[in-house]
C-alpha cells in the first residue's frame, strides 16, 4: 500500500467518523429537547394557577425554639391568613429544595415522591375561596374545585368543628403505586412514614410562622376524596388544619 493510498484511507476514516459523531449529537440533541419539552409540561391540573410569593429561608425562631413550642391547635380566630403563610406552609411540606435532583423538604422513600397537597382555602388574603391542588415543582397553585369547601371536609372529617373554623385545611393524598413500583408490598408503610415527615414539617413551620396547626386522622376516605376533587389513583390521608391561633 503507497503513502498516498493510505493518506486516503485515513482521510476517509475521519470523515466517516465525524459524519456518525455529528449524526448522534444531532440524535441526542433532538432527544434532548423532547426530554425538556416533556418536562415544561409541570401542570398536575389544568385549572386556573395562582402563582405562590417566593419562599422564606429565615426567621426570628430557631428550630429548637419552633420545635419546644409546637403545639396542637383548635382554637381558631377568624382572621384571615396570608398567601405568603399559606405557601410557606405548603412548600415545608413538599417543597423542592434541590432542582437537578427533585429532592423535597421530607424525605420520600426511594426518592419516588408518593404526596400530593391539596389546600382547601377559606380564609386567605388575595386568593378566592376553592380547593386547590400544590405544585412544587413551580410553587404555585392550581385550582380543582370552586367555592369555600372547608364546612363539607368538616362533616367527612366526622363533625370536628375545627376543620370548618380554620382558615385552610391542607390534604395530603397518596399514590401508593409510585412507591410500590420500587418496595411492593413495603410501600405503605412508607408512604405512611412519609406523610408523617411532612405533617410534623407543616407544624414546625406554623410555630415559626406564629400560626396554629391540628392534624386531623378521622374522615370519611371516599367523602373527602369526592369533596377534594382527587384523581383515581390518590388515596387521602391526612387533614391539617391551620389559622390564626385563638387564645380562648
Amino acid at each position: 500500500m503507497n503513502a498516498q493510498f493510505r493518506i486516503f484511507i485515513l482521510a476517509l476514516g475521519i470523515l466517516l467518523a465525524g459524519g456518525l459523531a455529528m449524526f448522534f449529537y444531532v440524535m441526542e440533541v433532538e432527544n434532548f429537547e423532547e426530554v425538556v419539552e416533556v418536562q415544561e409540561d409541570n401542570t398536575y391540573y389544568d385549572g386556573e394557577v395562582v402563582p405562590l410569593p417566593d419562599v422564606r429561608f429565615d426567621s426570628e425562631k430557631s428550630v429548637e425554639e419552633a420545635l419546644n413550642n409546637r403545639r396542637t391547635v383548635r382554637n381558631f380566630t377568624d382572621e384571615e391568613v396570608t398567601l405568603a403563610d399559606v405557601g410557606q406552609l405548603l412548600w415545608s411540606a413538599q417543597g423542592i429544595t434541590d432542582l437537578s435532583s427533585g429532592f423535597r423538604t421530607a424525605p420520600s422513600a426511594g426518592g419516588k415522591f408518593p404526596l400530593e397537597v391539596y389546600l382547601v382555602a377559606g380564609k386567605v388574603k388575595n386568593l378566592a375561596p376553592a380547593v386547590y391542588h400544590y405544585n412544587p415543582k413551580i410553587h404555585q397553585l392550581e385550582k380543582v374545585v370552586d367555592g369555600d369547601k372547608r364546612a363539607e371536609v368538616s362533616v367527612a372529617g366526622v363533625n370536628q368543628k375545627w376543620i370548618a373554623e380554620s382558615a385552610v385545611n391542607i390534604v395530603f393524598a397518596g399514590v401508593f403505586e409510585r412507591t410500590r413500583s420500587k418496595y411492593g408490598e413495603r410501600a405503605e408503610q412508607y408512604v405512611y412514614i412519609e406523610v408523617g415527615h411532612a405533617a410534623q414539617n407543616i407544624y414546625l413551620q406554623a410555630e415559626s410562622l406564629g400560626l396554629g396547626v391540628g392534624v386531623i386522622g378521622a374522615f370519611d376516605d371516599s367523602e373527602l376524596k369526592r369533596i377534594m376533587g382527587m384523581k383515581e389513583e390518590e388515596a387521602p390521608l391526612y387533614i391539617i388544619t391551620a389559622g390564626q391561633k385563638s387564645i380562648n
